[in-house]
């Protein structure tokens, strides 16, 4: 019954994040949203990004539920191990990590990362749906079953190539185009810029940290029954 839930649940969030991403897809017909995608298009926003990691995430995982009642569960230990290092090592923690950061620029000066000018174009249901619910979701999935971390070094090695990737694009498109992604951007100076990016890192890997323990916290007695990396 357990596991008929928990197919459930990851079906429906994946919908949802389906929705969301096709949703947003088709807004560039409209003017003034088509102008918020210029020099970089949606996939520029990290917020967007996040949206379709999560997609992912939740498919793998409707996947991994489906081949669980199918076949012997040693024959997808390869889906298994994929949907848990893509869980660890990024859907939990970039889905935290765009609540936090959001929120607390948000509250701090909300027109360094979502101007009111928006508040005319995007909706308030997505606004929340794109920064609040993210967060309820990952907790969930962190509550509803034991992940296995890979090797600390690995893992964090991987949220760094990732975190790596995306800043190059900002940057790569503020030569291109003399735009910053986000209003707190223009704001920094070179070594603001500089720190500003270090410390959101320390931020991301301290999450992972957190989902690490918190999965330990929940999962402590079951994770040495999971398959680990040596």
């Amino acid at each position: 019954m357990r596991k008929t839930r928990t197919c459930i649940y990851h079906f429906l969030v994946w919908s949802w994040y389906i929705f969301l991403n096709y949703y947003i897809s088709q807004q560039g017909g409209d003017h003034r949203k088509s102008k918020i995608f210029l020099n970089g298009g949606q996939w520029k926003y990290l917020t967007f990004l996040n949206l379709l990691l999560q997609a992912v995430f939740y498919g793998v995982a409707c996947v991994e539920d489906v081949l669980k009642r199918i076949k012997v569960e040693k024959d997808i230990k390869f889906v298994t191990a994929f949907r848990d290092l893509l869980f660890t090592t990024l859907a939990f923690p970039i889905s935290t990590f765009v609540f936090l950061s959001f929120w607390i620029l948000f509250l701090y000066d909300r027109e360094l990362v979502y101007p009111k000018a928006l508040d005319g174009i995007f909706p308030e249901w997505l606004n929340h749906a794109m920064h609040t619910s993210i967060l309820p979701f990952s907790l969930v999935e962190v509550l509803l079953r034991p992940h296995c971390y890979p090797l600390r070094k690995k893992g964090l090695t991987l949220l760094a190539v990732a975190s790596l990737a995306y800043i190059s694009r900002v940057l790569w498109i503020y030569s291109e185009t003399g735009t910053w992604v986000y209003p707190v951007f223009a704001k920094l100076s070179p070594v603001g810029l500089t720190a500003f990016f270090s410390l959101s890192y320390i931020f991301s890997a301290s999450i992972y940290l957190l989902g690490e323990k918190l999965n330990h916290w929940k999962w402590g007695q079951f994770i040495s029954l999971l398959p680990t990396e040596t």
